[in-house]
């Protein structure tokens, strides 16, 4: 599988996986689930024919590991950013006492005076690493870079989990607990 068919089959399974399931007539269980064979017949029926193989090389090598098997490797999932409704299963944990957001200036003004919210997704994503939110943040435009107190929002009551793939995910973060770096 060449670079360019990798590339825009994630972005058809982020699709499928996190946001519409319908668009190719599956349907994830309550924890985010479909079953591999699933998947692949569909994809299929609808013009996409995907082998195994092909998807585990898409899972395998995605940057930001997206997608996850299920323990024993029939089911897939998308690992955080669904817009449909899943229960991820995910645990709080208790976060590391900074996380990061990245966004672009034009945003700013909002944030700060409604703080960060999911938007169409059913949590805020935060990253442990400043790296991995100015590459978030440069997705549209100059990136600005939000220190999040999540120390403080953990004391406060807020709850955090971690992603399969070591994204922290919170329902909110309140302006008071954003900063702005550099």
């Amino acid at each position: 599988m060449d670079d360019r068919r990798l590339v825009k089959t994630s972005k058809l399974l982020s699709r499928v996986l996190r946001h519409d399931p319908g668009a190719v007539g599956v349907v994830l269980d309550e924890h985010g689930w479909v079953r591999v064979d699933s998947l692949l017949a569909a994809l299929a029926r609808h013009g996409r024919r995907l082998s195994r193989a092909e998807l585990d090389l898409v899972v395998g090598t995605n940057d930001k590991k997206r997608f996850a098997y299920s323990e024993d490797g029939a089911s897939i999932r998308a690992s955080q950013g669904h817009s449909v409704a899943v229960d991820l299963q995910l645990a709080a944990t208790e976060p590391p006492p900074v996380l990061y957001h990245g966004t672009t200036g034009r945003w700013l003004d909002a944030i700060f005076r409604e703080g960060l919210r999911p938007m169409s997704r059913q949590d805020v994503h935060l990253s442990a690493d400043t790296g991995t939110a100015v590459r978030v943040g440069s997705r549209h435009g100059r990136p600005v870079v939000l220190a999040v107190d999540a120390a403080a929002m953990s004391a406060d009551g807020h709850l955090f989990r971690v992603s399969a793939n070591g994204v922290w995910l919170t329902d909110a973060v309140p302006a008071r607990y954003l900063r702005a770096l550099g």
